[in-house]
């Protein structure tokens, strides 16, 4: 049975997807902090677990690192979880939307039986990397700070400007040198999508700002107003405080 895109089955691992999350934060909510962090920092390897076998499962390691917005999130986020580093932390509240919209527009994995050790490590780990800063925040191991939006923003920024850096350097060195890939095609890799887009959701971006690197600046908006959304009740009482003093 293969996965689909927006197909029944597609439809029904969304829905799995966040019963795990919601079945975690009640089977978590009544443990003592400890506990919570242990489940959480274990389940949190999961992501490290899928880059070790994209690494050696393919025969392609260049094509595999660990340079994805996902990635990145999967190699951080044990550290956050025991850490509850709140500058980290508050990042994630962005980035594991990079998961969500991995599990959403799923169009690179369609065609992968959901019964598959490939499946399982694409679609356990995004769950999680989706669920876990978001269950930090509501088991209230980290908190929310409103503080963090700038440093939110202008790391993501930092951090797609240096792997675009990446994608243009690794693949004038694969033309240069012949690097291929197993079937014997040179390589070209497209990490974070800088160069060009891979779903229908950068697609529309990418239409309006048809330019490598820059057509993801488009987002930077959209990214604003969501975290104005989520730290709204700290904006609020901010100026609530500043209105009464």
């Amino acid at each position: 049975m293969k996965w689909g895109f927006f197909s029944v089955t597609h439809i029904a691992s969304l829905i799995v997807a966040a019963l795990i999350i919601v079945g975690l934060y009640f089977a978590l909510r009544k443990l003592s902090a400890k506990w919570q962090t242990i489940i959480l920092g274990i389940l949190s390897f999961s992501g490290i677990a899928a880059i070790i076998f994209n690494l050696v499962a393919w025969n392609s390691p260049w094509e595999y690192l660990p340079l994805h917005l996902c990635s990145i999130n999967a190699l951080i986020l044990p550290y956050v979880v025991f850490s509850k580093n709140k500058l980290i932390g508050n990042l994630l509240i962005f980035w594991s939307l990079g998961a969500l919209l991995a599990l959403l527009f799923n169009t690179p994995m369609k065609d992968v039986e959901i019964f598959s050790w490939t499946f399982a490590f694409y679609y356990f780990p995004h769950v999680l990397e989706f669920g876990i800063p978001w269950l930090l925040f509501a088991l209230k191991l980290v908190k929310k700070n409103a503080q963090y939006f700038v440093s939110t923003m202008a790391i993501t920024v930092e951090i797609f400007a240096i792997v675009h850096f990446v994608n243009v350097v690794l693949n004038k060195y694969f033309i240069a040198n012949n690097i291929v890939d197993y079937a014997g095609n040179i390589i070209q890799v497209n990490y974070m999508f800088t160069l060009a887009p891979n779903n229908p959701a950068l697609d529309l971006l990418y239409s309006i700002l048809p330019y490598q690197f820059w057509y993801l600046m488009l987002a930077l908006p959209i990214v604003a107003i969501y975290l104005a959304i989520v730290y709204l009740p700290q904006i609020i009482s901010y100026f609530k405080a500043r209105k009464a003093a």
